[in-house]
Formats: structure tokens, C-alpha cells, sequence
């Protein structure tokens, strides 16, 4: 029995150590633009710039197959910051992929009428609704980003949107209009 024991003991020693020598030899580097790019965006998964999330648009946007304005959820502010990094012009807001909301969102179900046909779980890009088929669902708003993809497929129209209430860790100071004066000395 001990020498089963050994046995096995040594061969997962070996293969620990082809796999962490595989591991360093076979690495695969990232390409740092593409994750500097991908920071900047909101990582709300939302597809409404037509990728499948932040990281493959991010990709696009780096290898010059994608515009940097096609992020609604980011917005102005974002779009500046891409065109800071890749030092090109800002634009605005490409209409075709939706516009910027004053507001940060959130949806919510209204229970009473929902009928629990999943098409909205099965819509939402982070999985931040929550229920089973014929029963009601519930939106974890925490987990919510407000892309609002899960309004279109409910047959009921049981989604509703709702502006996120200002809190102390969402308030925001609003930009004053015009541009940044320096202070005069006398």
C-alpha cells in the first residue's frame, strides 16, 4: 500500500512540474494597450456597442477595427479618455449604438404582473436577475448596470426603469459649464 502511495505522490510531483515549466515556457503576453483600453471602459458587458463585452471591444478598438465612440454606458467622459490614451480626436457619441443617460439607471420587476418566462434573465448580459421559469423574478440591484436589455424581450412589460437615488458612495459633483479658469493673483 505505501508504495502505491509513493507511487502516485511522485507522479503528481512530475506532472506539477511539466505543467509549471509549460506554464512559464508557453506564457502568452497581453498586448498593454488593450488593457489600459479595457480600464477605461465601464465593464458593464452590456453589447451595446455590438461586441460581446468591454474586453473584445476593447481589443477592436486597439487593433483600429472599432471607433471610440460606440459606448453609451461610458458615455462623453469615456470617449475623451480613449481618445487622451490613443491620441486621436474625440467624437461624439455614435447615435446608431444609443445615447448617454443623465442619470445612472437601474430596471426593476414589477412582480405583481411578472410570469416568469425568462426571457429577461436570459437577456441580461451579468445576471443580475434573479427567479425561475413560472415563478417571479427580482432584479439584484447591485448587480445591475442599467443597459436596459432586458425590457425588449418581456411579452408583459413588467420592466421598469428607475434612477439609482444618490448615496454617498454614487453622488457625483456636476462639472461647471464653460471651461476651467486658473485662479488670479493680485
Amino acid at each position: 500500500m505505501m508504495v502505491v502511495i509513493i507511487t502516485l505522490a511522485i507522479v503528481a510531483a512530475l506532472f506539477g512540474l511539466l505543467l509549471g515549466y509549460s506554464a512559464i515556457r508557453f506564457r502568452v503576453e497581453g498586448d498593454p494597450v488593450v488593457d489600459q483600453i479595457d480600464a477605461l471602459l465601464p465593464q458593464t458587458q452590456c453589447g451595446q456597442c455590438t461586441y460581446a463585452g468591454c474586453r473584445p471591444y476593447a481589443e477592436a478598438i486597439a487593433k483600429g477595427e472599432a471607433d471610440i465612440n460606440q459606448c453609451p454606458p461610458g458615455g462623453e467622459a469615456v470617449i475623451i479618455a480613449l481618445a487622451d490614451l490613443l491620441d486621436v480626436e474625440a467624437k461624439p457619441l455614435s447615435a446608431e449604438h444609443g445615447e448617454e443617460k443623465e442619470s445612472k439607471t437601474v430596471v426593476y420587476i414589477d412582480e405583481e404582473t411578472c410570469i416568469g418566462c425568462t426571457l429577461c434573465i436570459q437577456a441580461c448580459p451579468v445576471d443580475a436577475i434573479l427567479g425561475a421559469a413560472k415563478h417571479m423574478h427580482t432584479v439584484i440591484e447591485s448587480e445591475c448596470t442599467g443597459c436596459d436589455l432586458c425590457i425588449p424581450p418581456c411579452p408583459v412589460d413588467c420592466i421598469h426603469v428607475r434612477p439609482i437615488t444618490p448615496t454617498l458612495k454614487t453622488w457625483k459633483w456636476h462639472q461647471p459649464e464653460g471651461g476651467y479658469a486658473a485662479p488670479r493673483v493680485s
